[in-house]
Protein backbone atom coordinates (compact mmCIF):
# COMPACT_ATOMS: atom_id res chain seq x y z
CA UNK A 1 0.00 0.00 0.00
CA UNK A 2 1.45 3.40 -0.94
CA UNK A 3 0.64 6.65 0.86
CA UNK A 4 0.20 9.93 -1.02
CA UNK A 5 1.60 12.07 1.81
CA UNK A 6 5.09 12.58 3.20
CA UNK A 7 5.54 12.46 6.98
CA UNK A 8 5.88 16.25 7.08
CA UNK A 9 2.68 16.71 5.09
CA UNK A 10 0.83 14.35 7.41
CA UNK A 11 1.99 16.26 10.47
CA UNK A 12 0.95 19.54 8.88
CA UNK A 13 -2.55 18.30 8.06
CA UNK A 14 -3.17 16.63 11.42
CA UNK A 15 -1.44 19.18 13.65
CA UNK A 16 -3.84 20.75 16.11
CA UNK A 17 -6.93 19.26 14.47
CA UNK A 18 -9.48 17.01 16.10
CA UNK A 19 -12.64 15.83 14.38
CA UNK A 20 -15.20 17.97 16.20
CA UNK A 21 -18.00 16.28 18.10
CA UNK A 22 -21.58 16.75 17.02
CA UNK A 23 -23.03 19.40 19.41
CA UNK A 24 -26.29 17.54 20.06
CA UNK A 25 -24.35 14.42 21.10
CA UNK A 26 -22.55 16.45 23.78
CA UNK A 27 -25.89 17.75 25.07
CA UNK A 28 -27.33 14.22 25.17
CA UNK A 29 -24.26 12.92 27.03
CA UNK A 30 -24.53 15.69 29.60
CA UNK A 31 -28.19 14.80 30.16
CA UNK A 32 -27.35 11.10 30.40
CA UNK A 33 -24.86 11.78 33.20
CA UNK A 34 -27.67 13.29 35.29
CA UNK A 35 -29.88 10.22 34.87
CA UNK A 36 -29.72 7.93 37.95
CA UNK A 37 -30.12 4.98 35.57
CA UNK A 38 -27.07 6.00 33.51
CA UNK A 39 -25.28 2.86 32.29
CA UNK A 40 -22.25 1.81 30.25
CA UNK A 41 -24.54 0.72 27.42
CA UNK A 42 -26.41 4.04 27.27
CA UNK A 43 -23.21 6.10 27.31
CA UNK A 44 -21.57 3.86 24.71
CA UNK A 45 -24.64 4.12 22.47
CA UNK A 46 -24.41 7.93 22.48
CA UNK A 47 -20.64 8.01 21.92
CA UNK A 48 -20.99 5.52 19.05
CA UNK A 49 -23.03 8.11 17.17
CA UNK A 50 -20.08 10.48 16.84
CA UNK A 51 -16.84 9.97 14.91
CA UNK A 52 -14.59 12.30 16.91
CA UNK A 53 -15.72 11.12 20.34
CA UNK A 54 -15.47 7.46 19.34
CA UNK A 55 -11.96 8.04 18.04
CA UNK A 56 -10.85 9.75 21.25
CA UNK A 57 -12.22 6.93 23.41
CA UNK A 58 -10.61 4.20 21.29
CA UNK A 59 -7.30 6.05 21.17
CA UNK A 60 -7.28 6.30 24.95
CA UNK A 61 -8.26 2.72 25.70
CA UNK A 62 -5.71 1.43 23.17
CA UNK A 63 -2.86 3.55 24.53
CA UNK A 64 0.20 1.93 26.07
CA UNK A 65 -1.01 2.93 29.53
CA UNK A 66 -3.69 0.23 29.49
CA UNK A 67 -1.55 -2.51 27.90
CA UNK A 68 -4.33 -4.68 26.47
CA UNK A 69 -3.45 -7.97 24.78
CA UNK A 70 -5.20 -6.79 21.60
CA UNK A 71 -6.59 -3.52 20.29
CA UNK A 72 -10.14 -2.63 21.32
CA UNK A 73 -12.52 -1.80 18.46
CA UNK A 74 -15.88 -1.87 20.30
CA UNK A 75 -17.06 1.40 21.87
CA UNK A 76 -19.11 -0.51 24.45
CA UNK A 77 -16.08 -2.53 25.49
CA UNK A 78 -13.97 0.63 25.64
CA UNK A 79 -16.47 2.46 27.87
CA UNK A 80 -16.74 -0.60 30.09
CA UNK A 81 -12.95 -0.81 30.50
CA UNK A 82 -12.44 2.92 31.09
CA UNK A 83 -15.46 3.45 33.31
CA UNK A 84 -18.16 6.08 32.88
CA UNK A 85 -16.39 8.72 35.00
CA UNK A 86 -13.21 8.57 32.93
CA UNK A 87 -15.18 8.58 29.69
CA UNK A 88 -17.18 11.62 30.77
CA UNK A 89 -13.96 13.48 31.61
CA UNK A 90 -12.54 12.61 28.18
CA UNK A 91 -15.71 13.78 26.44
CA UNK A 92 -15.70 17.07 28.32
CA UNK A 93 -12.05 17.67 27.40
CA UNK A 94 -12.77 16.82 23.77
CA UNK A 95 -15.77 19.16 23.64
CA UNK A 96 -13.63 22.12 24.71
CA UNK A 97 -11.26 21.57 21.75
CA UNK A 98 -14.11 20.90 19.36
CA UNK A 99 -16.17 24.09 19.61
CA UNK A 100 -17.52 25.04 16.20
CA UNK A 101 -18.83 28.13 14.51
CA UNK A 102 -22.38 27.92 13.15
CA UNK A 103 -21.19 27.71 9.55
CA UNK A 104 -18.94 24.74 10.42
CA UNK A 105 -21.83 22.92 12.06
CA UNK A 106 -23.94 23.35 8.93
CA UNK A 107 -21.10 22.29 6.61
CA UNK A 108 -20.42 19.12 8.60
CA UNK A 109 -24.07 18.17 8.99
CA UNK A 110 -24.11 15.83 6.01
CA UNK A 111 -20.90 14.18 7.19
CA UNK A 112 -22.33 13.42 10.64
CA UNK A 113 -25.63 12.14 9.29
CA UNK A 114 -23.98 9.96 6.66
CA UNK A 115 -21.40 8.48 9.05
CA UNK A 116 -24.07 7.47 11.54
CA UNK A 117 -26.39 5.95 8.94
CA UNK A 118 -23.64 4.03 7.14
CA UNK A 119 -22.39 2.66 10.47
CA UNK A 120 -25.85 1.47 11.53
CA UNK A 121 -26.54 -0.02 8.09
CA UNK A 122 -23.16 -1.78 8.13
CA UNK A 123 -24.12 -3.63 11.31
CA UNK A 124 -27.38 -4.82 9.76
CA UNK A 125 -25.57 -6.06 6.65
CA UNK A 126 -22.78 -7.69 8.68
CA UNK A 127 -25.33 -9.65 10.69
CA UNK A 128 -27.29 -10.62 7.58
CA UNK A 129 -24.19 -12.18 5.99
CA UNK A 130 -23.13 -13.78 9.31
CA UNK A 131 -19.95 -11.75 9.54
CA UNK A 132 -17.96 -12.15 12.74
CA UNK A 133 -17.49 -9.02 14.86
CA UNK A 134 -20.20 -6.76 13.39
CA UNK A 135 -18.93 -4.07 15.79
CA UNK A 136 -15.94 -3.69 13.48
CA UNK A 137 -18.28 -3.09 10.54
CA UNK A 138 -19.88 -0.33 12.60
CA UNK A 139 -16.47 1.14 13.40
CA UNK A 140 -15.43 1.24 9.74
CA UNK A 141 -18.79 2.69 8.73
CA UNK A 142 -18.39 5.46 11.30
CA UNK A 143 -14.74 6.23 10.54
CA UNK A 144 -14.31 5.54 6.80
CA UNK A 145 -14.80 9.19 5.81
CA UNK A 146 -13.10 10.70 8.87
CA UNK A 147 -10.61 12.46 6.59
CA UNK A 148 -13.38 14.63 5.14
CA UNK A 149 -13.82 17.05 8.08
CA UNK A 150 -10.06 17.43 8.36
CA UNK A 151 -9.72 18.37 4.70
CA UNK A 152 -12.72 20.68 5.00
CA UNK A 153 -10.69 22.58 7.56
CA UNK A 154 -7.59 22.70 5.35
CA UNK A 155 -8.91 23.07 1.80
CA UNK A 156 -10.94 25.97 0.50
CA UNK A 157 -14.23 24.88 -1.08
CA UNK A 158 -13.58 21.21 -0.29
CA UNK A 159 -17.26 20.41 -0.75
CA UNK A 160 -16.91 21.33 -4.41
CA UNK A 161 -13.79 19.14 -4.66
CA UNK A 162 -15.49 16.06 -3.26
CA UNK A 163 -18.49 16.54 -5.55
CA UNK A 164 -16.19 16.67 -8.57
CA UNK A 165 -14.61 13.42 -7.37
CA UNK A 166 -17.95 11.62 -7.08
CA UNK A 167 -18.88 12.88 -10.56
CA UNK A 168 -15.73 11.28 -12.05
CA UNK A 169 -16.51 8.27 -14.26
CA UNK A 170 -12.98 7.18 -15.27
CA UNK A 171 -10.71 7.68 -12.28
CA UNK A 172 -11.55 6.46 -8.78
CA UNK A 173 -12.83 9.03 -6.31
CA UNK A 174 -9.50 9.21 -4.51
CA UNK A 175 -7.49 9.33 -7.75
CA UNK A 176 -9.50 12.37 -8.83
CA UNK A 177 -9.04 13.89 -5.38
CA UNK A 178 -5.26 13.42 -5.65
CA UNK A 179 -5.37 15.15 -9.02
CA UNK A 180 -7.26 18.14 -7.60
CA UNK A 181 -5.65 18.68 -4.18
CA UNK A 182 -2.60 16.34 -4.14
CA UNK A 183 -4.02 14.17 -1.37
CA UNK A 184 -7.35 12.49 -0.51
CA UNK A 185 -9.66 11.87 2.41
CA UNK A 186 -8.97 8.12 2.47
CA UNK A 187 -5.22 8.45 3.02
CA UNK A 188 -5.77 11.20 5.61
CA UNK A 189 -8.33 8.94 7.29
CA UNK A 190 -5.77 6.12 7.30
CA UNK A 191 -3.36 8.21 9.36
CA UNK A 192 -6.15 9.33 11.67
CA UNK A 193 -6.99 5.66 12.23
CA UNK A 194 -3.34 4.96 13.05
CA UNK A 195 -3.34 7.88 15.49
CA UNK A 196 -6.45 6.38 17.11
CA UNK A 197 -4.65 3.01 17.41
CA UNK A 198 -7.18 1.17 15.28
CA UNK A 199 -6.05 -2.29 14.08
CA UNK A 200 -3.90 -2.29 10.97
CA UNK A 201 -6.54 -3.99 8.78
CA UNK A 202 -9.16 -1.40 9.79
CA UNK A 203 -6.78 1.47 8.97
CA UNK A 204 -6.03 -0.17 5.63
CA UNK A 205 -9.76 -0.60 4.94
CA UNK A 206 -10.18 3.15 5.48
CA UNK A 207 -7.27 3.75 3.10
CA UNK A 208 -8.64 1.42 0.42
CA UNK A 209 -12.37 2.06 0.63
CA UNK A 210 -12.48 3.85 -2.73
CA UNK A 211 -10.21 1.28 -4.42
CA UNK A 212 -11.81 -2.01 -3.32
CA UNK A 213 -11.44 -3.79 -6.67
CA UNK A 214 -7.70 -4.05 -6.06
CA UNK A 215 -8.43 -5.74 -2.74
CA UNK A 216 -11.09 -8.15 -4.00
CA UNK A 217 -8.83 -9.29 -6.85
CA UNK A 218 -5.81 -9.81 -4.57
CA UNK A 219 -5.82 -13.41 -3.35
CA UNK A 220 -3.33 -12.50 -0.63
CA UNK A 221 -5.36 -9.58 0.78
CA UNK A 222 -6.55 -9.88 4.39
CA UNK A 223 -10.00 -11.52 4.44
CA UNK A 224 -11.04 -9.36 7.40
CA UNK A 225 -10.37 -6.30 5.26
CA UNK A 226 -12.28 -7.82 2.32
CA UNK A 227 -15.27 -8.57 4.56
CA UNK A 228 -15.29 -5.05 5.96
CA UNK A 229 -14.99 -3.41 2.55
CA UNK A 230 -17.76 -5.58 1.08
CA UNK A 231 -20.11 -4.56 3.88
CA UNK A 232 -19.08 -0.90 3.63
CA UNK A 233 -19.61 -0.62 -0.13
CA UNK A 234 -23.10 -2.13 0.17
CA UNK A 235 -23.92 0.19 3.06
CA UNK A 236 -22.63 3.27 1.22
CA UNK A 237 -24.79 2.43 -1.76
CA UNK A 238 -27.92 1.68 0.26
CA UNK A 239 -27.47 4.93 2.21
CA UNK A 240 -26.94 6.95 -0.97
CA UNK A 241 -23.55 8.43 -0.08
CA UNK A 242 -23.06 9.40 -3.72
CA UNK A 243 -25.95 11.84 -3.19
CA UNK A 244 -25.49 12.95 0.43
CA UNK A 245 -21.70 13.30 0.31
CA UNK A 246 -20.99 13.52 -3.42
CA UNK A 247 -24.02 15.49 -4.58
CA UNK A 248 -24.57 13.11 -7.51
CA UNK A 249 -27.72 11.37 -8.72
CA UNK A 250 -25.73 8.49 -10.22
CA UNK A 251 -23.49 6.13 -8.21
CA UNK A 252 -20.62 5.58 -10.65
CA UNK A 253 -18.42 3.82 -8.12
CA UNK A 254 -21.08 1.22 -7.26
CA UNK A 255 -21.54 0.35 -10.94
CA UNK A 256 -17.82 -0.49 -11.08
CA UNK A 257 -17.54 -2.47 -7.83
CA UNK A 258 -20.99 -4.07 -7.50
CA UNK A 259 -20.21 -7.39 -9.16
CA UNK A 260 -16.94 -7.80 -7.27
CA UNK A 261 -18.74 -7.18 -3.97
CA UNK A 262 -21.70 -9.46 -4.69
CA UNK A 263 -19.46 -12.24 -5.98
CA UNK A 264 -17.28 -12.01 -2.89
CA UNK A 265 -20.20 -12.30 -0.43
CA UNK A 266 -21.99 -14.87 -2.61
CA UNK A 267 -25.06 -12.76 -3.37
CA UNK A 268 -27.18 -12.46 -6.47
CA UNK A 269 -28.72 -9.11 -7.40
CA UNK A 270 -32.05 -10.52 -6.17
CA UNK A 271 -30.43 -11.32 -2.81
CA UNK A 272 -29.09 -7.78 -2.60
CA UNK A 273 -32.51 -6.32 -3.39
CA UNK A 274 -33.93 -8.30 -0.48
CA UNK A 275 -31.12 -7.10 1.77
CA UNK A 276 -31.82 -3.54 0.72
CA UNK A 277 -35.51 -4.03 1.52
CA UNK A 278 -34.61 -5.39 4.97
CA UNK A 279 -32.52 -2.29 5.69
CA UNK A 280 -35.37 -0.02 4.56
CA UNK A 281 -37.82 -1.85 6.85
CA UNK A 282 -35.52 -1.01 9.77
CA UNK A 283 -35.75 2.70 8.92
CA UNK A 284 -32.27 2.99 7.41
CA UNK A 285 -31.05 3.69 3.88
CA UNK A 286 -33.21 5.07 1.09
CA UNK A 287 -35.32 3.74 -1.76
CA UNK A 288 -34.28 6.76 -3.84
CA UNK A 289 -30.83 5.45 -4.69
CA UNK A 290 -31.50 1.93 -5.87
CA UNK A 291 -30.30 2.02 -9.47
Amino acid sequence: MTAQLTDDQIKTILQGIAIPPQPQILVDLQMEQLDPNCSVLSVAKLISQDVGLSGSILKTVNSSFFQHASNITSITQAVNLLGIKTVVNLVNAHSIKGELADEDIIALGRFWDSAMEVAATSVVIAKQISMQNPDEAYTLGLFHNCGIPLLMKRCDDYQSVIQQCYAEQTLSITEKENELIRTNHAVVGYYVGKAWNLPKYLCEAIHDHHNPINIFTDEFADNRKKNLLAVLKMAEFICGCHATIGGQSENYEWHQVKQYVLDYVGMTEYDFENLHATVIELGLGSTDYYS
